[in-house]
């Protein structure tokens, strides 16, 4: 087993390793780059787990150091997954772990002559862990630790440490009594953690000429000053209002000018909405025009030029922060449109020289995971095959677009046309996974809490709460086929993360590096002579992780994975 070691940091630089009893004795305190140092040698030799209240206010100087930490427990994401939402300070993530009362949490002192907070932070427990510096006499953290103005001695931030393991060790326990694989997800949880820093510091290859010259096709060149980027604005609009003389002075970017400018040609829509539109592309040339203006004022206005300086550094990578957990289902999450890059600007993700990019994504992902967490013997039979909806169809006798939308339908909860006629030879065929779904349904009628397959707590009773009363029971039902696409989409999320650590594991020696993750699919950038001991590394890492998620190899989980140079490459 793992040795349990803290890495904590104060924000004056110092920071603190600590292993605590039962463990090799370690405590070291003082600057960052000695215990960085140190912190490379226990890497280097095994068996270590690292402990942090967060990644990202703890392990930054590990990951700037380029150390490739191998496992650690992330006391922030070990909440997350333990109370669910997003809020998980160290004084929260303390409280829940030992059962204090969240109403108690003492605030933060102010500083002022009426805070009389400062008197009672002072306060201290009995000394029988070591933490008594950090632990106030009530149970609860100092409420001041771990702040931007907190200013330990060295003490201090050794007792810090120790509250740290202390409240790891607490979690493990918590986790342990909440799901058989709850420890194993806040594993993979951290971990993800830990990715997501390594991924804010590497960026996404761009080839920077490429994006100029898309950037450009879409929304003009690059304007010179103002006046210029005013006129490059006008001529976007004109070619959307010259199909509508009379009514030049329309502006595009009011929805209500926009509604009335389409009535005026006999185009009369609810809203404006992409998806209400696209059925009158026919109808008249300013909806194409108006659809196309669209695209083009997206990249003008949020992945144009501004976004390309400011975003792209000087080695040409896209960068931006990720988080590992999105606070409700648990899908990572990125800025700066990693998450959000227009298809058009894909040709510029581009590997760089000498490299190329192993892309894969998760086949069939929410079915499969419904088959596992479900536990429904026949679905799982259904995904041995490379796709999973032929089998299902046959079972049904339907064809087999009929089985895709009724499988994607029963896991979001809609219930009319075709797809409701299938759902009834579901629920005949595999009563098992129908009736996973609908207990889950039913308990986000209820606004009860549910768990998913990783024990991740999804709360519901903030969803959709509040409405008019002629409205609830519409409410309801939304919140119910929430709560039965949740847990599925939480669970997809868990073995994702997992899969991207273990390709992390397990390709680092090839030089690989993961440079994006996006809801089921993974980009790997790694040499080219490498390439395909990548990809074949990639896919066993899927097998290898989802047997260990699972605890069985009844349910088949398939990556569709190729070697391409540009992002625009992989199939859609």
């Amino acid at each position: 087993m793992a040795a349990l070691v803290a890495f904590v940091t104060a924000p004056d630089g110092r920071g603190a390793l600590v292993a605590g009893a039962g463990e090799t004795s370690l405590e070291l305190v003082g600057a960052l780059a000695p215990l960085v140092e140190r912190a490379q040698e226990l890497e280097a030799a095994g068996s270590t787990r690292w402990v942090w209240w967060s990644a990202a206010a703890d392990a930054v100087p590990l990951v700037s150091a380029g150390l490739p930490v191998a496992r650690c427990w992330d006391v922030a994401e070990a909440h997350r997954l333990l109370v669910g939402g997003w809020e998980a300070t160290p004084q929260v993530a303390w409280a829940a772990a030992h059962g204090l009362a969240r109403a108690g949490l003492p605030e933060a002192t102010r500083g002022d002559l009426f805070d009389f907070s400062a008197a009672h932070s002072t306060e201290q427990a009995p000394d029988a862990t070591g933490s008594s510096r950090v632990v106030r006499a009530d149970s609860y953290l100092d409420p001041d630790a771990g702040t931007a103005s907190w200013r330990p001695d060295d003490a201090t931030l050794l007792a810090w440490g120790r509250a740290a393991l202390d409240c790891a060790r607490a979690q493990e326990a918590a986790l342990g009594e909440v799901a058989p694989r709850a420890v194993a997800a806040a594993h993979s949880e951290s971990a993800a953690a830990y990715l997501c820093l390594e991924l804010a510091r590497d960026g996404l290859p761009v080839d920077r000429a490429t994006a100029e010259r898309m950037i450009a096709e879409a929304a003009g060149a690059r304007p010179e000053d103002e006046a210029d980027a005013r006129r490059i604005r006008a001529e976007r609009d004109r070619a959307v209002l010259e199909h509508t003389p009379g009514r030049e002075t329309t502006d595009l970017r009011n929805p209500l000018q926009v509604k009335e400018l389409l009535a005026s040609v006999g185009v009369v829509v609810p809203n404006t909405r992409k998806w209400v539109l696209e059925p009158f592309r026919e109808t008249h040339p300013v909806v194409e025009a108006l659809l196309e203006w669209r695209k083009a004022e997206r990249i003008a206005t949020t992945y144009g030029y501004p976004w390309l300086d400011a975003h792209v550094g000087p080695d040409d990578r896209l960068r931006g922060g990720w988080t590992a957990c999105d606070g409700a289902a648990g899908r990572m999450t990125a800025q700066n449109g990693l998450h959000n890059l227009p298809t058009a600007l894909r040709p510029a993700v581009a590997a760089h020289g000498g490299h190329v990019f192993v892309r894969a994504d998760l086949g069939q992902i929410e079915p499969r995971v419904l088959a596992a967490v479900s536990g429904d013997e026949a679905f799982a039979a259904a995904t041995r095959a490379d796709d999973l909806y032929a089998p299902v169809a046959s079972a049904l006798g339907v064809e087999r677009p009929v089985a895709k939308i009724a499988v994607l339908a029963a896991m979001y909860g809609q219930r009319s046309g075709a797809a409701g006629e299938a759902l009834k030879g579901l629920e005949r065929t595999y009563p098992v996974a129908m009736g996973y779904l609908d207990a889950a349904y039913a308990a986000g009628l209820r606004r009860e809490p549910l768990r998913t397959y990783g024990g991740r707590l999804i709360r519901l009773d903030n969803v959709l709460a509040d409405g008019p009363a002629e409205a609830v029971a519409a409410y309801d039902a939304a919140r119910g086929r929430f709560a039965r696409n949740a847990v599925i989409q939480g669970s997809a999320a868990e073995l994702f993360k997992a899969w991207a650590a273990t390709v992390r594991a397990t390709t680092r020696d090839l030089g690989a590096q993961i440079v994006l993750c996006l809801h089921d699919e993974l980009l790997v950038h790694v040499p080219q002579e490498n390439a395909a001991e990548t990809r074949r590394r990639l896919e066993q890492a899927l097998t290898d992780s989802a047997r260990r998620w699972t605890g069985s190899t009844r349910v088949r989980f398939v990556a569709d994975a190729s070697v391409i140079h540009r992002w625009s490459e992989a199939k859609d």
